[in-house]
């Protein structure tokens, strides 16, 4: 039974506590940023995310592995059932403690210190789970929208460039993103913008 709640939370800790976040957001604005709705499909890029996810998490995940199979899951134990799981999920939170900034780290726990019941405060360290896991979302999320910004400007320069020669050619029932898209994807490519953003992506994880 335990095991089951353990699995359950399997998506959540995937989604939220690993590299997948930011990946899959970078991703997919850049279809947006060059004006590419549906291509690539969202199943490519969450594929993508996914493989992008493993490569980058695999040292903690052996981590996590090499702890775990020491330990005993099976025991009706709950006490020690909670320590065998906060001991296996410690690489975990050495990844999500380097990956988050400490002025997050004290913005959630201050607030857990105002918010939660006096008995439950003393859990709130910059070691809980339910401090980091915050702290780190918020963080992934504004270095997401950081890198976001630095890809969109060129392509609205693209935009305005050419809504203004249309403009000055007296061409304005020509639709400026029929002549800016395929510019856009043009150069996309010659800056060969896949490897880039995907190498930044990557280096962009302690």
């Amino acid at each position: 039974m335990h095991l089951l709640y353990v699995f359950i939370l399997v998506p959540f800790i995937a989604i939220s506590a690993t590299s997948f976040l930011k990946i899959s957001l970078v991703l997919s604005l850049i279809r947006n940023a060059i004006g590419l709705q549906q291509t690539p499909p969202n199943t490519v890029i969450y594929s993508l995310s996914l493989i992008l996810t493993v490569f980058i998490m695999k040292p903690i995940f052996i981590e996590i592995y090499d702890v775990a199979k020491t330990k005993d899951f099976m025991t009706d134990n709950t006490t020690y059932l909670m320590e065998a799981f906060d001991d296996s999920f410690e690489p975990l939170k050495n990844f999500l403690y380097v990956n988050s900034r400490q002025e997050q780290k004290q913005f959630f726990i201050r607030t857990a210190q105002d918010l939660w019941p006096a008995e439950y405060r003393s859990s709130a360290n910059d070691r809980s789970v339910i401090i980091l896991i915050p702290a780190f979302i918020v963080d992934e999320l504004t270095e997401a929208f950081k890198m976001i910004f630095l890809i969109y400007l060129p392509f609205l320069i693209i935009d305005l460039i050419t809504s203004n020669v249309l403009l000055s050619l007296g061409m304005m029932m020509v639709s400026p993103m029929t002549i800016s898209l395929p510019l856009k994807i043009l150069l996309f490519v010659a800056i060969d913008g896949w490897s880039q953003v995907i190498q930044s992506l990557v280096v962009s994880f302690n």
